[in-house]
C-alpha cells in the first residue's frame, strides 16, 4: 500500500499568528492574575487597618478597661452565662454589629475569652497567640480561627490606672468578605483583559496579512532559497541587472552593472536620482510599460550598452522595474573592423579586372617581343601601385594599411557619387601600429562625410582627408582632419551636442548596416581614452563646404623601417 502522503505544516504566517495569539492571551492572563491579586492584598490591607482602628477604639474605652480589669482580678473566671449577659459581652457585639466585623473579642491577661461572638466558647483559651498583644504590643495578623480566615488586629488593654495591660481586644473581618470585594472589582478587569484580548487578535491578523503580503505568500524556506538563487544567478551572470522597486528606489545593482555603467552599488538610492544614463531613465517612465520592450543602444563610459526594460509583476501586484544590460562594446569593434575589411575586399574585387587586364598587357608585350616596352610598363605599375584607387594624391600615404583601408573607402565612395580625396598637407612618415582605434575613428569620419556630401545640395560632391603623425617618445601621434562638401550643421546647433550619443541630421539611413547616433559619440571616447580628442573645427555653411572635424590619437604610429632595420626619421618628407 502506498504510504499516505505526511499532513502539511502549517504556514509561517499562520504559525506567527498563532504564537501571537498564545502572546497576546497569556499577557492578558497574567495580567489579569497580577491585578487581582494586588486588589485582593489591598483590600486585605485596608481590612487589617480597619480591624486595628475598630480594636484601638474598643480597648480604650474606659468601661471596657475597667471591666477586664475587674475580671482579671478576681481568681477564676466567671461562668459563660454571666459573661454573656456581661457589660463587655454587649459592648463587643455592638461594636461588631455597627462596623460589619467578623468578631470582637475580648480576653483577660491569661487569653481567656471575656467577650465573643459564640457564647458557647466564652471562658475558653482564645484560638490565636495572645503573646504579643498581652506584652503591650499592637499586631495585624491573617490567619484562620474558628469562624473561619479573617484579616484583623490585636490591641493590648491597659488598666485604667497605669500601663499594666489587663488583656487585649481582637478583631477581625473575614477574608470572604475581603474576596466578595474583589469579585465586585474583578468584572471592570476582566472588561478590559476582554478588550486587550480582542485588540491583540485583531493586530495580530493585521500583522499576518501585511506579513503576507509583504512576503508574497512565500514561506522563510521559499524566501531564503529566493535569495541564494538571486545571489547565484545576479552575480554569475555578464550582463548587468538593475531592480527598480515600485517606490521608486533601486533594489538590486549586481556586480555586472556596477562594472558596465561605473559606478558603486546603488542600492537603496532613488532612481531618479541614480547617476546613470538618462536612457535607462526614460525607460522606466509612465506608459513605457505600455508598449513591447525594445532594446536602445547606449553609451556609458568607455563602453556601448544594449538595455532593455520590462515591468516585474507578481500576481497582479507590480514591483517595479528590472533593467537588463549587455555589453557590446567588443561587438562593436569586431563589426568595425569586418566592416573594414569588408571595404577593402569591395574594393579588392572592384579593381581585380583592373589587375588582370595590366597582366594582360605585359604578357602581350612579351609575346611580340616588346620588351622595351614591358619594362617601362612595368616602371610605370611600380611608381603608381598594381591597383589605382579612385582617391586623388592617394600615393602620399606612405603607410600601406592607411592607403588601402582609405583607398577601399575612395572606391565605396566613389560608387555614391563622392571624389574622396587626399590633402595635400597629407605627410604620414611613421607605421601605424594601433591599427583597429584608427579604423574606428578615420572610418566613422569619412563615413560620416561621404553620408553629408551625399545629402549637401552642393556640386560637385568631394570628401578630403588629411593625415599627419607627430613623432612621441612612447609613440606617435596620429592627426586626422576631414571635410566634405555639404550643407554642414544647421545654424545653431550646439557644437557639443553633436557628439553626443543618439545624435545625427540624417533622417533615415544612408548605408546598410549602419545605424545613426553614435559614431562621433564613439570616436571622441575612444580618441580622449587614448589621450587624444575629437573635435569640430568648422560647422560648415549651407550649400558647402560643410564641416570640417579633427581628431588626435597619440600612441598609434611607431617609426617606419628601411629594408635595413634603421628607422626612417632621417628620410626626406616622402620617404626618400
Amino acid at each position: 500500500m502506498p504510504r499516505p502522503s505526511p499532513r502539511p505544516a502549517l504556514r509561517f504566517s499562520t504559525q506567527t499568528l498563532l504564537l501571537q495569539l498564545a502572546v497576546v492571551l497569556l499577557v492578558v492572563l497574567l495580567s489579569a492574575a497580577v491585578h487581582a491579586w494586588l486588589t485582593y492584598e489591598r483590600a486585605g490591607d485596608e481590612a487589617e487597618a480597619q480591624a486595628l482602628t475598630l480594636a484601638r477604639t474598643v480597648a480604650s474605652d474606659p468601661s471596657v478597661r475597667a471591666d477586664v480589669l475587674a475580671i482579671s482580678r478576681q481568681e477564676g473566671t466567671p461562668p459563660a452565662a454571666q459573661l454573656a449577659a456581661g457589660p463587655l459581652m454587649a459592648t463587643a457585639e455592638a461594636a461588631r454589629t455597627r462596623t460589619g466585623a467578623l468578631f470582637v473579642v475580648i480576653t483577660d491577661d491569661t487569653g481567656l475569652r471575656l467577650a465573643h461572638p459564640d457564647p458557647a466558647r466564652l471562658g475558653e483559651q482564645v484560638s490565636t497567640d495572645p503573646t504579643e498583644a498581652l506584652a503591650g504590643r499592637e499586631v495585624t495578623t491573617r490567619n484562620t480561627g474558628t469562624l473561619g480566615p479573617s484579616a484583623g488586629a490585636k490591641v493590648p488593654v491597659y488598666a485604667p490606672d497605669s500601663s499594666a495591660v489587663v488583656g487585649e481586644v481582637s478583631v477581625g473581618y473575614s477574608m470572604e468578605t475581603v474576596s466578595q470585594s474583589v469579585a465586585q472589582d474583578v468584572g471592570p478587569v476582566a472588561l478590559t483583559a476582554a478588550g486587550a484580548l480582542l485588540a491583540g487578535v485583531l493586530g495580530s491578523f493585521l500583522l499576518r496579512r501585511r506579513l503576507r503580503r509583504l512576503t508574497l505568500g512565500l514561506e522563510p524556506e521559499e524566501i531564503s532559497t529566493l535569495v541564494h538563487d538571486q545571489v547565484a544567478v545576479l552575480q554569475g551572470v555578464d550582463e548587468g541587472v538593475i531592480g527598480v522597486s515600485a517606490d521608486g528606489r533601486i533594489s538590486v545593482f549586481n556586480a555586472a552593472a556596477q562594472r558596465l555603467l561605473g559606478q558603486e552599488d546603488l542600492a537603496g538610492t532613488r532612481w531618479e536620482d541614480a547617476p546613470v544614463p538618462d536612457q535607462l531613465k526614460a525607460l522606466t517612465e509612465p506608459g513605457a510599460g505600455s508598449a513591447s520592450p525594445s532594446a536602445v543602444e547606449l553609451v556609458a563610459g568607455e563602453r556601448v550598452l544594449v538595455a532593455s526594460a520590462r515591468k516585474a509583476l507578481h500576481r497582479r501586484e507590480d514591483l517595479g522595474w528590472v533593467l537588463m544590460l549587455r555589453d557590446r562594446t567588443e561587438l562593436q569593434q569586431l563589426t568595425r573592423q569586418l566592416d573594414a575589411v569588408g571595404t577593402m575586399s569591395t574594393a579588392l574585387r572592384a579593381q581585380r579586372h583592373e589587375f588582370a587586364n595590366q597582366l594582360h598587357t605585359i604578357a602581350g608585350f612579351m609575346s611580340i617581343g616588346q620588351h622595351q616596352q614591358a619594362r617601362e610598363y612595368l616602371a610605370r605599375l611600380a611608381a603608381t601601385g598594381p591597383l589605382k584607387f579612385p582617391v586623388d594624391q592617394a600615393e602620399l600615404l606612405q603607410d600601406p594599411y592607411l592607403q588601402a583601408f582609405v583607398g577601399a573607402k575612395g572606391v565605396e565612395a566613389d560608387e555614391r557619387g563622392v571624389a574622396l580625396r587626399i590633402g595635400p598637407e597629407t605627410l604620414v612618415r611613421g607605421q601605424v601600429t594601433a591599427a583597429q582605434d584608427v579604423t574606428t575613428v578615420l572610418g566613422n569620419l569619412i563615413d560620416n562625410a561621404v553620408n553629408a556630401a551625399v545629402a549637401g545640395t552642393g556640386t560637385p560632391r568631394w570628401v578630403e582627408v588629411e593625415v599627419m603623425d607627430e613623432p612621441g617618445d612612447d609613440g606617435g601621434t596620429l592627426h586626422v582632419v576631414v571635410a566634405d562638401s555639404g550643407d554642414g550643421l544647421a545654424p545653431g546647433t550646439d557644437t557639443e551636442a553633436i557628439f553626443a550619443e543618439g545624435f545625427t541630421t540624417v533622417s533615415g539611413p544612408v548605408r546598410a548596416g549602419g545605424g545613426q547616433g553614435f559614431g562621433l559619440a564613439l570616436v571622441r571616447q575612444l580618441a580622449r581614452r587614448r589621450g587624444g580628442d575629437v573635435r569640430l573645427l568648422e560647422p560648415g555653411t549651407p550649400g558647402g563646404p560643410g564641416a570640417v572635424f579633427m581628431a588626435s590619437l597619440p600612441g598609434t604610429t611607431a617609426a617606419a623601417k628601411d629594408s635595413r632595420g634603421n628607422d626612417g626619421a632621417g628620410k626626406d618628407d616622402h620617404g626618400r
